[in-house]
């Protein structure tokens, strides 16, 4: 399984220095959700599968999060973005064609994958080498759902977003692919990534703050549309069960 090539083409340029600090100030927050939820398991090697230009493994090594941090990526632009950065703890740096992973079975302790799937042509298969290749593992997806969704298709390719979900729809996903749910976080994007998305849009600002403060007020809600999903999983080595 490869790439198409309109798909390839499209990331391999993808990144430049205008959206650094875009890219930067929402790492950290990505960041922050990996060291949160790794807390409760033990590990010492971790590869970071579609690392983009970097940003997440550069505050994770500024955070000390391990020693042994490497990565993969699709795009020719990303890889030389995070050569630059000169990211303390990062070893291996590799272009991959995104779905086989160059490593062997269980070769890592933990897999991060933040922002990816909603970009993947054939996510189960991405899925299933991911889960190959680890014990653990921590996915973050961004929280597109709405009911007329489909209004919003022109919004969200301009995105590179060809996947939506909902939490409930991305534990379908893990769960069907036998990963085991350890963890998981719902959360709203914070004010210095409103910001940097809005610009001088304060009326669009402010009508963002005001429907998170709704949603925040019922933990119900939250947990069907917050910004983003992060989740820790185990892998089984139950294969995929149908009928």
């Amino acid at each position: 399984m490869q790439l198409s090539d309109n798909v390839k083409d499209s990331y391999s340029s993808q990144y430049d220095q205008n959206s650094v600090n875009w890219r930067n100030t929402g790492a950290r927050y990505k960041a922050l959700n990996i060291t949160r939820l790794a807390k409760s398991v033990q590990f010492s090697s971790v590869l970071e599968v579609g690392a983009g230009e970097g940003s997440v493994l550069n505050w994770l090594s500024k955070m000390d999060f391990c020693k042994n941090l490497n990565c993969i990526e699709i795009s020719e632009s990303g890889l030389e973005m995070i050569k630059s950065k000169n990211i303390p703890n990062l070893n291996d740096i590799l272009l991959f064609d995104g779905y086989q992973i160059p490593y062997p079975d269980n070769h890592f302790d933990l897999v991060i994958c933040s922002h990816v799937l909603e970009h993947v042509e054939h996510e189960r298969i991405l899925l299933r080498e991911i889960k190959r290749v680890s014990k653990y593992q921590i996915f973050e997806v961004p929280i597109d759902f709405s009911f007329y969704v489909d209004k919003k298709l022109a919004h969200f390719l301009s995105y590179g977003h060809i996947n939506i979900y909902t939490p409930s729809l991305f534990r379908f996903l893990l769960k069907s692919e036998n990963f085991k749910v350890l963890d998981d976080i719902n959360y709203f994007y914070h004010d210095d990534v409103l910001k940097l998305l809005y610009g001088k849009n304060k009326s669009a600002y402010y009508i963002t703050k005001f429907k998170f403060a709704l949603l925040n007020m019922i933990p119900y809600l939250k947990g069907i549309k917050p910004s983003s999903y992060a989740v820790l999983t185990e892998k089984s080595e139950k294969q995929l069960s149908i009928f």
